[in-house]
C-alpha cells in the first residue's frame, strides 16, 4: 500500500497569523484528524490534540513534531462531564485560531424505536452538545480577535433520514444548519466557518466498524485527501462537499441551489447595512 501523506508539494498553506498560532483537534488521533494535523503543522501551526486513545494520539502527535511545532496531547472523552472543563483548562494559556471538530463519529446504530435511548443520547451529546460547547468556547475568543476559523466534519447521512441511522443522521442535519447560521453570525467578525461534508472514508474507525472499502460502486476518500480539502476550502463556508460525495449531496437536497441561495441572502443583507 503506498504512503499518502502529504508532501510538502501538494499541501495546503494556512496562514498562522490568521489561523493560529494553536490549533484544536477534537478527534485528531487517527483518520482525517490526524491528517488535519499534519497538514496544519506542515503550516506552522502548534497543535493540541484531542482523543480517547493515549497511545494514538501519542502516535500522531510525534509524527507532527518532525515537523518543529509544538504539540500538546489530552487523552479525553468527550462524552465525559467535565470533558469541555478539561479541554478549556488545556488550553488557557495558548491563543487558538482554529478548532476542527472531528469528532462526531457515528456511536450507535440501530432501529430506533427497538434500541437503547441512553446510547443515542450519546450520539445527541457529542455530536451537538460537544460541538456547541466547543464552538463557544474557542470562537468567542476568535470573534473578539477578530480572525480566526471552525471546521466541523459533517456527514452526507445528514441530508437525508437513514435506517438504523436516523439519530445519527439528524444529528448532522443539525450541524449543517447550525454551521450555515454560524457562519452568517461570524463572516463580519474575520472568523471563517466551514461544515466539511464527507462520505465513507477510508478511516481507521470504519475499518474497525468491518466496512468493506472494495464493495463494488462504492465511492472512497482518503483521509489525507480530505483533509486538504478541507483546508483548500476553508474560506468557501459555510458548507463544502468533498469532491467524491459531491453528486450525492446534490441529488439529496439541491444542495449548490440552497448554497448560492444563502450567500445571495447574506450580500443582501450586507448591501443593507444588516
Amino acid at each position: 500500500m503506498t504512503d499518502t501523506s502529504t508532501t510538502e508539494l501538494d499541501q495546503v498553506a494556512i496562514d498562522p497569523a490568521k489561523y493560529g498560532p494553536w490549533a484544536v483537534i477534537a478527534g485528531g488521533s487517527e483518520g482525517v484528524g490526524a491528517e488535519f494535523a499534519v497538514q496544519l503543522a506542515q503550516s506552522g501551526l502548534n497543535l493540541v490534540l484531542i482523543a480517547r486513545k493515549p497511545e494514538a494520539l501519542e502516535e500522531t502527535a510525534e509524527r507532527v513534531r518532525a515537523h518543529g511545532v509544538e504539540v500538546r496531547t489530552l487523552a479525553q472523552d468527550l462524552l465525559a462531564a467535565d470533558a469541555v472543563a478539561n479541554i478549556t483548562a488545556a488550553t488557557a494559556d495558548v491563543e487558538v485560531g482554529l478548532l476542527i471538530f472531528n469528532a462526531g463519529a457515528n456511536t450507535y446504530g440501530n432501529e430506533f424505536v427497538f434500541g437503547d435511548m441512553d446510547r443515542f443520547r450519546d450520539v445527541m451529546t457529542l455530536n451537538i452538545d460537544r460541538q456547541l460547547e466547543l464552538v463557544q468556547v474557542f470562537g468567542k475568543p476568535m470573534a473578539e480577535r477578530g480572525h480566526g476559523g471552525i471546521i466541523l466534519l459533517g456527514s452526507v447521512t445528514g441530508f437525508v433520514g437513514s435506517g438504523h441511522q436516523s439519530i445519527y443522521a439528524a444529528a448532522k442535519s443539525f450541524t449543517r444548519i447550525f454551521a450555515e447560521g454560524l457562519w452568517w453570525e461570524m463572516r463580519e467578525r474575520g472568523v471563517e466557518v466551514l461544515e466539511l461534508i464527507l462520505g465513507v472514508t477510508r478511516t481507521p474507525a470504519m475499518a474497525r466498524a468491518g466496512l468493506d472499502f472494495d464493495l463494488p460502486g462504492l465511492r472512497v476518500s482518503e483521509p489525507v485527501d480530505v483533509a486538504r480539502e478541507g483546508l483548500a476550502h476553508l474560506a468557501d463556508g459555510p458548507v463544502w462537499v468533498v469532491e467524491a460525495e459531491q453528486s450525492g449531496a446534490e441529488a439529496r437536497s439541491q444542495f449548490p441551489r440552497r448554497d448560492r441561495v444563502l450567500k445571495e441572502a447574506a450580500a443582501v443583507a450586507a448591501m443593507m447595512g444588516r
